[in-house]
């Protein structure tokens, strides 16, 4: 089976065989097929769309690309959490050591920026010495021992959706239902988690950009799941602007310090408690949600949250005194320049993808797969949206070091900002709730990846 003969077949509007599908990702996995050819045919689903019995395919194509970690020796329920993308959305980073420091076990595998939004591992990596590239004994071994683990794919999970990943990056291949959804379960499959809980971005710095694709995404991704013998849950939530204040990589580390220890954005704040109320009623029998906010504040208030990120950043090799002094650890950016508003009124729209654009150029994310990323440079936006603004008063600065795109970064971000004679209506940070999808046997049973086990029920010890 030729690999032009599958992307000649996608092109012509063709559907894929798992065969097919399974040729292509362990092929291109192997290094038989060249970064090229799979261009191809990552341009041809990206214009063809794939359907579920495709994304099924591929899913499970990726997961056997790899080894899956086996966490059934470790007690509790494994709870993950999972964005899809956007500008400013650190959250990870809190929710972890958070929900860790509540008792439940979070296997948490991250992704780099994509396009134009962030990546954890990027956020994570800017602290000095933080190892996000585990392999998977280490993984295990840290998850018995402080209950989390932040880590990127090692080799040996799912190397093939590695490659695609860094490639759909780079060719304009990323905002595909299909890609998306087989990309981000591949990962979470192989992890070895038993519940997870996505947060489904819609809005203009999203790759889903009305509420409408971004329920098609988590229909699509539960169900993956389900087939699975995953508990999947997800939440559609608002990116028609940054979440919290910070746009790169040191800059949101140091906000999730902040909010770690108390402070923080409301919105980034909000997020986060919504989130991991929902991983917390996935992990502990009979928990409800106002019991989940409870204990969640707790661990804030008495420092719980904050010492258990500091053992992930001991864990990992990482310099924990970022904890107490992140603005003399963190990388910094040598240069400042704020972005003004023009005219006085109030901030009617904010183009989030702009934003995240402007971060890249500024050297905050990557162009192309081999770029090394400026971990100070980045946006701390001042103004948001319905804020009232006078003429000349920052709407955002801009921390950078040379780049060679900064005049294309000014413009950008310039025209980012849309001011508004009236106050607009107020953006809901959480649109929809995605009711909890649980594991199907039947289809379980004909789908479930060699050596993946069953969900156990929801809050099962």
């Amino acid at each position: 089976m030729h690999i032009t003969g599958i992307i000649s077949r996608k092109r012509d509007n063709l559907r894929l065989t798992a065969d097919e599908i399974r040729a292509a990702v362990l092929g291109y996995s192997a290094g038989d097929i060249t970064d090229y050819q799979m261009s191809a045919l990552l341009m041809a689903c990206f214009i063809r769309g794939l359907d579920d019995n495709e994304t099924l395919a591929l899913t499970r194509a990726m997961i056997e690309s790899g080894e899956i970690a086996d966490l059934s020796g470790i007690a509790g329920v494994k709870v993950d959490k999972h964005s899809t993308g956007g500008v400013g959305d650190g959250t990870s980073i809190v929710i972890a050591p958070l929900v860790a420091a509540c008792g439940v076990v979070v296997p948490m595998m991250c992704g780099r920026g994509l396009g134009h939004t962030g990546g954890t591992l990027d956020k994570l990596e800017s602290i000095p010495g933080f190892r996000t590239h585990l392999q998977v004994d280490e993984y295990k071994r840290q998850l018995e021992k402080t209950g989390v683990a932040i880590i990127g794919q090692t080799d040996a999970v799912a190397p093939a959706d590695k490659k695609m990943y860094a490639l759909r990056d780079v060719t304009a291949t990323v905002e595909c239902i299909g890609l998306i959804a087989a990309s981000i379960m591949s990962k979470k499959l192989a992890e070895g988690c038993d519940a997870l809980v996505l947060d489904v971005k819609s809005g203009s710095g999203a790759f889903m950009k009305s509420d409408a694709l971004a329920r098609q995404l988590a229909r699509v991704m539960t169900n993956i799941g389900a087939g699975f013998g995953v508990t999947v849950e997800a939440l559609i939530t608002d990116m028609n602007q940054p979440l919290g204040m910070a746009v790169g990589n040191s800059l949101e580390v140091a906000q999730a310090i902040e909010t770690l220890k108390g402070g923080g954005p409301a919105d980034f704040r909000s997020l986060v408690f919504t989130l991991a109320s929902r991983m917390l009623m996935l992990g502990i029998k009979g928990c409800d949600e106002r019991s989940a906010l409870d204990m969640l504040a707790d661990k804030i208030r008495d420092g719980s949250a904050l010492k258990k990120f500091a053992e992930i950043i001991v864990a990992q090799g990482g310099d924990s005194s970022v904890i107490d002094v992140p603005e003399r650890i963190l990388p910094k950016a040598l240069n400042r320049r704020n972005i003004c508003a023009k005219t006085g009124g109030f901030v009617g729209r904010i183009d989030t993808a702009a934003v995240g654009r402007a971060s890249v150029m500024l050297g905050a994310g990557r162009l192309r797969k081999e770029d090394v990323i400026d971990y100070g440079a980045g946006i701390m936006i001042h103004r948001k949206h319905g804020d009232c603004v006078t003429a000349g008063e920052p709407l955002a600065t801009m921390y950078y070091n040379r780049p060679p795109m900064l005049e294309d970064a000014a413009a950008v971000l310039e025209g980012a900002w849309r001011i508004s004679r009236k106050r607009p209506s107020p953006l809901r940070l959480i649109k929809t709730l995605i009711p909890l999808t649980l594991p199907s046997p039947s289809r379980g049973e004909d789908t479930k990846a060699p050596g993946l086990l069953s969900s156990p029920r929801r809050g099962e010890d």
